[in-house]
């Protein structure tokens, strides 16, 4: 059976939220909210395909990506490309959230190196918020990470199962939470204690 094959972007999601990444990569649920338009259109150059040459750098955006080792597949928002070396850029609209920048950025990076056969030791994360880019190292721990978040991540749509909602303040700023319900469903088992009883009486 063949394995599926991971989007750069489930590693996000997973890292944001589990179910998440579940819902959208397994269940094919979406909906937008005020983040993901603001992102979306502060991604409007990068997905434009456009590329330019500036200052000796040359920049290519909306490249396509894919790792056959890591059954990985997605985009890069831009590559640059300075002094013959390489170097993936991931582009995010605000402030700076734990690793889940750093892993894309690392898992572009992974893929780059199998396709051009290149060594490629940072990228750089691009924040919106305060326009500030920041330089990402790839050594081998984050390296690890992104092959073990991959694997979680496959193994989450091969089992087909659904993760439990957290039900914390990630919830509040989810795109997904109406489709989620995370004040409904982590209380099944309350409710089900509560409907046995009430059968019980």
């Amino acid at each position: 059976m063949l394995e599926p094959i991971v989007l750069i972007s489930a590693l996000e999601h997973y890292e944001y939220c589990e179910r998440q990444c579940a819902l959208i990569h397994g269940d094919g649920v979406w909906a937008d909210n005020a983040h993901t338009v603001r992102g979306t259109r502060a991604h409007r150059r990068v997905d434009s395909g456009k590329h330019r040459r500036e200052r000796g750098v040359l920049t290519l955006r909306s490249i396509p990506l894919w790792s056959e080792h890591l059954g990985l597949s997605g985009r890069a928002d831009a590559v640059e490309i300075r002094d013959g070396d390489i170097f993936p850029v991931e582009h995010k609209s605000g402030t700076r959230h734990g690793r889940a920048a750093d892993l894309q950025v690392c898992a572009q990076a992974m893929c780059l190196e199998e396709m051009l056969q290149v060594e490629i030791p940072s990228g750089f994360v691009w924040y919106g918020g305060p326009r500030r880019r920041e330089i990402v190292v790839l050594d081998a721990h984050l390296r690890s990470a992104v092959v073990d978040v991959v694997t979680a991540i496959r193994d989450q749509m091969i089992s087909g199962k659904l993760p439990a909602a957290p039900n914390d303040s990630r919830c509040d700023e989810c795109q997904l939470e109406p489709h989620c319900l995370p004040h409904v469903t982590a209380t099944a088992d309350r409710i089900g204690r509560r409907t046995a009883e009430e059968l019980m009486v």
